[in-house]
């Protein structure tokens, strides 16, 4: 680091001394312009070193940037030195999902992962060559299967052949996808960047206990196509699931379940709502109850709506959570919800050619994953607001010319 700081003062140094001699400050309107030519010069400079600097504090500043980040260095082979992680957070640093995360990652490329222990807000991925073969990844925490797989998925997909993913924790966790949301919604819409994977839930597990274990064969590409996604066309059909495990009642689940459907039934009124009640009992460890309840449309777009249950939360005010969260996915008129937005970006970011997806207001998340492609890829991305008869005043349409990454194994 030492000498990184030094080799980027020297830059300064001596472009401030070639601005001199060129006198090309001739009016102060010119400073701003100046200041951009430094910075990439600085910005050359750091990549030069051998490694892309990056501040795990800004904008969405969580775990997502760490995701990002390091499956970008992974396909990419880019070495990455990540500080200020999570500093806003009321406990900063990694916590043992993203080190997990972190982990499973350098296994994959067989790269030097440096700093990485529980707190830290400071770490550095030199990635290898993308191993293919048996991973694992154990937080030994409810930590989400779900974020395992965001992070360990766009990298088996660069592999030599397939891989088998075994992520444990938890398998339906607040904060993150629920394995039904990427089994049901994401899986379906990222095979048509050509990505394919198959997912084996052997135990669901819950906060706090964890315990959940997902098995996931992830096949190879070459590279990755671009997707359009820009017509929604109807919704036809609407279904889901309300689950209760453990020792709670199965009375929890009718209840969620006749809740949801009262409150669709509010807006949609012509299409029938099938949300099956459930009692899981084998294939759990721990307690837990929750709902998510998935629409699709005409032209095969897929959207959800989900909701965990909490201790002194009624079961019926989980199920309308869940259900206006769907409404609210629906009203736009986009071609994706606001959870698969942001998951989609890295696929959009690699894909060979021009992708665009419709979609309702930009979240930060999204926000923040498409700052880290354009960081660590040369994909570029545009966001214009749609102005047609079918939007809303929050509809808007992702536009990115991927990097188009390829497999250098197949």
């Amino acid at each position: 680091m030492t000498c990184l700081i030094l080799s980027v003062q020297a830059a300064t140094q001596r472009e401030v001394q070639r601005r001199r001699r060129r006198q090309t400050v001739r009016r102060s309107g010119s400073f701003s312009l100046n200041r951009v030519r430094v910075f990439k010069v600085l910005r050359s400079w750091v990549q030069m070193e051998g490694s892309v600097l990056i501040d795990g504090s800004v904008m969405e500043g969580g775990g997502q940037i760490l995701r990002m980040s390091a499956a970008l260095s992974c396909i990419t082979g880019t070495a990455i030195k990540i500080s200020k992680i999570r500093a806003g957070r009321s406990t900063p640093g990694l916590r043992p999902q993203h080190l997990s995360g972190l982990q499973l990652v350098s296994d994959l490329c067989s790269g030097s992962l440096q700093g990485a222990t529980i707190g830290s807000t400071d770490i550095s991925l030199s990635p290898g060559k993308i191993q293919s073969g048996n991973h694992t990844a154990d937080p030994q925490t409810a930590g989400s299967v779900c974020l395992l797989l965001q992070v360990a998925l766009p990298c088996a997909l660069f592999a030599d052949s397939s891989s088998q993913l075994c992520l444990k924790g938890g398998t339906n966790a607040e904060m993150a996808p629920q394995i039904d949301y990427t089994v049901k919604v994401f899986k379906p819409i990222v095979e048509k960047f050509g990505v394919n994977f198959d997912c084996d839930i052997r135990m669901r597990g819950y906060y706090p206990k964890g315990g959940g274990e997902v098995m996931v064969t992830v096949n190879p590409v070459k590279e990755l196509l671009p997707v359009t996604m820009t017509e929604r066309g109807n919704i036809t059909k609407i279904y889901g699931r309300a689950f209760v495990a453990g020792v709670l009642p199965f009375k929890l689940a009718k209840d969620m379940s006749t809740a949801a459907v009262r409150t669709i039934r509010k807006e949609i009124k012509d299409l029938y709502i099938n949300i099956q009640s459930l009692q899981e009992k084998e294939k759990a460890c721990g307690n837990g109850n929750g709902i998510i309840i998935i629409a699709e449309s005409s032209t095969g777009c897929v959207f959800a709506g989900s909701a965990l249950g909490k201790k002194g939360v009624y079961a019926d005010k989980v199920g309308i959570e869940a259900a206006e969260m769907l409404l609210r996915n629906i009203r736009h008129n986009g071609c994706v919800d606001e959870f698969l937005q942001d998951q989609l970006i890295i696929f959009m970011a690699l894909a060979k050619g021009r992708s665009r997806i419709r979609t309702g207001a930009v979240t930060l998340h999204t926000q923040t994953a498409i700052h880290m492609a354009e960081q660590l890829t040369q994909a570029k991305f545009t966001i214009t607001k749609c102005d047609d008869e079918l939007s809303s005043n929050d509809t808007y349409i992702i536009e990115c010319e991927g990097s188009g990454a390829t497999n250098p194994h197949l």
